[in-house]
């Protein structure tokens, strides 16, 4: 069979699941299987030959595949990447270890920096200076690059990434020395920070550009094995890979640029709860993701996130702010705490239970998958509580052994405790939960949001299940499952624009524009963004935004401001200052007016125009349903097992009614609906619980 572009595969790699998601002009089938970590391809192979097999499709059937993926991250929380050198200007050698030159945290004395990706020994200091102007103040000694290429190559370094001051602007010895280092050096992956970050700020540009040197010779490999593997089952369909700011890329830009892929699966749970929005009218919602290994969170308003171009990664303190590597790529804003299905669970020394942020992964995993993990998690505390079927779990094709979760209970949290029977196991969810709800708490008041306004769209495979308490704990009235909701990323891939972001910083004087010069930019701009998207849009129609950072000279923090979709003309300097500096007295309280004002950074996205979903219908009430069994389940308002309802989610129809406390179970996650709650399926096949206090 030839392939059908209107048959589309997504898959999308966790710590410990990977999804697969296939939709067919009949219809979807999707799939979790384990991932496999030493070759991720093949967990990848083996999801994509079991939705196959339900379709009765051939591989060449499949006209569109997207894929996302957490391997750059966890290579970069694990430090599990290439070794990696920095050839970098004299005097700037140990930028990567001042940073900031804060404290993160003021009054720690024992507070653990993030180490440095590239340790000192490795960094190489050439002479060559180029001013912000572009005069050549001291010419690039190519006899350095000579010193730092034995360097290298004596130490097995992998990757290099070259970071030049004012390189962002004035790339000529950039480009150089790695025309130079490339061929002394054949085999190593070489990074240059204009490419990578052509922005200003010489710490975050060069992380970045370290990064992704770190992370590039691992996932470079990775998706060229994948798209030989592919080959290989005959699926030739063209490979989009799914970007940390919503949109998706080509094979080749992904190879060269990882980095950009660092959150890409909770980018693409971020888009579904977004069209979720948009179809059933909610101004608020706030999109809650819970995998195998951390939990996502994210406020819409109309449907849209919040979007960034900074990015801390691997915290050395959960939450906190500067104790990560800076990384600056187009990012949805969330906040992802350690807390899956697979975080694990332990009793510190002060006896209270602490959850996270480290993970039983898919191997070993929990103590119930009964693969030799020992440590409980908080899918063995699901397990014990009865809120998981263990002859269900993963739609039957992982057996989960009940007594080996409460047995791991028992031994690491009960016996320190004191605790017995199922205390251990809802000590375990309660404080899961009630992380979850804190990091939920900061980052609504971080951005001045009241979140018990919000409307909850809960998705992946542990949101589900803690979906209802934490709605209780945030005070929030309404839950929304989606159907597919255990592999809600991958479905949202599907839904995913092919989109690209050029940035540029370019300082210069709001009054005194050179128009002409500006509007160069803007172009040089323009033609890299579609030359990317072009690629894989084919006679797609495509949309265009302009932003510029604009801030008060002598200020070191901007403000993002929109630009129109033509050439710049002298009557829009104006109408910019008035628009940033309404924005400022917004957000500050004031403006100031005698100050000059300065263009930093510049930037154009280019995407495909995706079609605005229809309106949701409202659905006809249809009655209650018929529970298929019952059995203990733990109901934390009662603080005990009560015995409940089991409803099979294929048999609700749009319009049903299910009074809380009861179990939905599907093959991809199980949906908990509280005492507080009751639960209808509207016109989508959605869950909806809402609070009985709210009707």
């Amino acid at each position: 069979m030839a392939e059908d572009a209107r048959i589309r595969l997504a898959v999308d790699i966790g710590g410990t699941f990977t999804d697969v998601v296939l939709e067919t002009l009949s219809g979807r089938l999707t799939t979790k299987v384990l991932t496999t970590p030493a070759a991720p391809e093949e967990g990848v192979i083996e999801g994509i030959g079991v939705v196959l097999k339900l379709a009765g499709l051939e591989p060449s059937a499949v006209g569109l595949f997207i894929h996302g993926t957490t391997l750059a991250t966890n290579a970069l929380i694990e430090r599990k990447g290439a070794k990696t050198a920095l050839v970098t200007t004299a005097g700037l050698r140990d930028i990567l270890e001042m940073g900031y030159e804060k404290r993160f945290e003021q009054y720690d004395f024992y507070m653990d920096k993030p180490e440095p990706l590239v340790p000192r020994p490795l960094r190489f200091p050439v002479r060559e200076r180029i001013s912000a102007k572009g005069a050549v103040l001291e010419p690039l000694h190519e006899d350095d690059l000579m010193t730092a290429a034995e360097g290298i190559r004596t130490s097995g370094t992998q990757a290099v990434a070259i970071g030049f001051i004012h390189a962002y602007a004035h790339a000529e010895h950039e480009r150089r020395a790695r025309d130079i280092l490339a061929g002394l050096l054949p085999g190593v992956t070489i990074c240059i920070s204009s490419e990578v970050c052509p922005e200003i700020r010489e710490y975050e540009r060069f992380s970045t550009t370290c990064a992704n040197a770190y992370v590039r010779p691992m996932m470079a490999g990775y998706l060229n094995r994948l798209r030989a593997r592919l080959d290989t089952i005959g699926l030739r369909a063209p490979l989009f890979l799914m970007m940390s700011g919503g949109g998706l890329t080509t094979l080749d830009h992904a190879t060269r640029f990882p980095i950009r892929l660092v959150e890409s699966g909770p980018a693409g749970g971020v888009i579904l709860a977004g069209q979720i929005a948009r179809e059933c009218d909610l101004p608020a919602t706030l999109a809650f993701d819970m995998g195998g290994t951390t939990a996502k969170i994210c406020l819409l308003d109309e449907g849209e996130p919040e979007r960034a171009r900074r990015f801390e990664v691997a915290r050395m303190y959960r939450d906190l702010k500067g104790s990560g590597l800076p990384v600056r790529i187009p990012v949805v804003e969330m906040v992802e705490i350690g807390a899956g299905g697979g975080s694990i669970a332990r009793v510190d020394a002060m006896k209270r239970i602490t959850v996270g942020p480290d993970s039983a992964g898919a191997d070993p995993g929990p103590a119930c998958y009964g693969r030799g993990g020992k440590a409980p998690t908080v899918t063995d505390a699901n397990v014990a509580l009865g809120r998981i079927d263990p002859a269900r779990f993963a739609g039957g094709r992982i057996a989960l052994d009940k007594g080996k979760a409460g047995a791991a209970l028992g031994a690491d949290i009960g016996s320190k405790l004191g605790l017995s029977d199922h205390w251990p196991a809802a000590g375990v969810s309660e404080i899961v939960e009630e992380n979850m709800a804190n990091a939920a708490r900061v980052h609504a008041i971080e951005r001045g949001k009241v979140i018990d306004r919000y409307t909850m769209v809960a998705f992946g495979g542990g949101a589900p299940l803690h979906a209802g308490r934490l709605a209780e704990k945030l005070g929030i009235d309404r839950v929304l499952i989606p159907v597919g909701a255990g592999v809600g990323s991958a479905i949202g891939f599907l839904r995913a624009p092919i989109a690209y972001e050029v940035v540029r910083s370019w300082r210069v004087p709001l009054a005194q524009s050179d128009l002409g010069e500006a509007n160069r930019v803007i172009t040089s701009l323009r033609n890299e963004a579609h030359a990317v998207v072009a690629a894989g849009a084919g006679k797609a129609a495509l949309t265009e935004t302009r932003l510029v950072d604009v801030r008060y000279v002598g200020q070191g923090h901007e403000l993002p401001m929109s630009l129109p979709n033509r050439p710049l003309a002298a009557s829009d300097l104006p109408d910019l200052r008035k628009r940033f500096e309404d924005r400022y007295r917004q957000i500050y309280g004031l403006h100031l007016p005698d100050m000059a004002v300065e263009i930093v950074t510049w930037s154009v996205t280019v995407s495909t125009v995706l079609e605005p979903p229809a309106k949701l219908a409202a659905a006809k009430r249809t009655g209650s349903a018929a529970p298929i069994g019952r059995r203990l389940v733990y109901e934390p308002a009662k603080g005990e097992l009560v015995e409940m309802p089991i409803y099979a989610r294929a048999d609700l129809k749009p319009g049903v009614r299910i009074d809380g406390p009861a179990v939905i179970v599907e093959d991809e996650t199980t949906t908990i609906v509280p005492a507080s709650f009751g639960a209808t399926v509207n016109a989508r096949g959605d869950i909806v619980m809402e609070a009985r206090h709210a009707r």
